[in-house]
């Protein structure tokens, strides 16, 4: 079986001077629904930014229209975390900015939480082609010390198994503001933790909490999978100096803790960057998506785990291309999709799907 490569979105058309921040799931109706950063104006991570979706009913070979499932005026709708319910529906959980709050001002702890950014829910119930209201969830997600906030990006996951079964896990970072006044950077103040709901959606809150910065690890973007036995493995983006760029952990309760904070992963070789997480259940394999230059984003690669995420291997070499930020879902028996950044000359030219033989990996 052949890998097969389509281009769903590309930068300079359609209305966007960039597509940023994939995220892809598979509907129950076996629709490939691939979403991202629609950039109006800029491959800027501030302005006006919409999530925008294309759907494909042939396993990612072919893309229907574009469509924009969120949108916030002139401002920022971002961060796409969806989530295929065991109903059918599809959630839908990002992050939109207040109109009074520039990216450059959350980040370095210069507003409020009140005009920070906030926590958003959509859902369709038709196979993504259309999308509720948007509904604010911002109170039940969010501490007030809390500047900057991401979900995500990438799918979130409803667990299968075990005491927690049917809860939604939305990996999730945010950022606290500086000791002592209003000049530290984000990168100081990161922390990680995740949003759960016990109601399809309904409500919410926060589950486990990683923000004590201790000098090592300072979780960033994070990716979660549910284990075969279980336990939910996140794996998070690591901007401190700890060995390697990448964390990750285990809770035992459904994302309600961890079982010990991040530590290191120094496995999984690359730079500083987004990546994703998927279990698959025949065969028990563990994957991992982001680019394997350690220096560069660049190399995109898929590796492998069959010990629950403690060693790694390299499956799946993509191509030596400029690479970053990137999304895994399994399409059928046979066949695991990769939505990711690339292009010739930059990361930023294309969103690509990638379908990937499983036996390949």
């Amino acid at each position: 079986m052949a890998v097969e490569v389509s281009v769903p979105f590309r930068a300079g058309s359609e209305g966007y001077a960039s597509f940023r921040i994939p995220a892809v799931v598979l509907t129950k109706e076996g629709t490939v629904l691939a979403f991202c950063e629609g950039r109006v104006d800029s491959r800027e991570d501030h302005g006006n930014i919409d999530i925008v979706l294309k759907r494909s009913t042939d396993g990612g070979r072919t893309w229907g229209p574009l469509q924009v499932a969120a949108e916030n005026g002139d401002h920022l709708a971002g961060n796409p975390a969806p989530v295929v319910l065991d109903t059918g529906r599809i959630l839908l959980v990002h992050v939109r900015n207040a109109a009074s709050a520039t990216e450059d001002a959350i980040r370095r702890g210069k507003v409020t939480a009140a005009n920070g950014r906030r926590v958003w829910l959509q859902h369709s119930d038709d196979d993504g082609l259309t999308w509720s209201s948007p509904r604010e969830i911002t109170g039940q997600t969010k501490k007030a010390a809390w500047r900057w906030y991401a979900t995500g990006p990438g799918h979130a996951v409803q667990l299968t198994g075990g005491t927690a079964k049917g809860r939604v896990v939305v990996p999730a970072n945010h950022s606290l503001a500086p000791t002592g006044g209003d000049d530290g950077t984000e990168g100081k103040y990161n922390g990680g933790h995740c949003l759960l709901s016990d109601d399809r959606g309904e409500t919410w809150r926060i589950g486990y909490l990683d923000s004590k910065p201790n000098g090592y690890i300072n979780a960033n973007e994070t990716t979660a999978a549910e284990l075969p036995d279980g336990q939910v493995y996140f794996n998070t983006r690591n901007d401190s100096p700890a060995p390697g760029t990448r964390a990750d952990a285990h809770s035992r309760d459904g994302g309600e803790t961890l079982v010990r904070p991040f530590r290191p992963q120094a496995g999984l070789t690359g730079p500083v960057v987004e990546g994703s997480v998927l279990q698959l259940r025949d065969p028990d394999l563990l994957l991992y998506s982001g680019p394997a230059d350690p220096g560069f984003r660049a190399l995109m690669t898929i590796r492998s785990s069959t010990d629950g995420g403690t060693t790694w291997r390299t499956a799946h070499t993509v191509d030596g291309l400029p690479a970053a930020y990137s999304d895994l879902v399994r399409v059928d028996a046979a066949t695991v999709g990769l939505l990711y950044e690339t292009g010739d000359f930059s990361a930023y030219e294309t969103i690509t799907f990638r379908r990937v033989p499983v036996a390949d990996l």
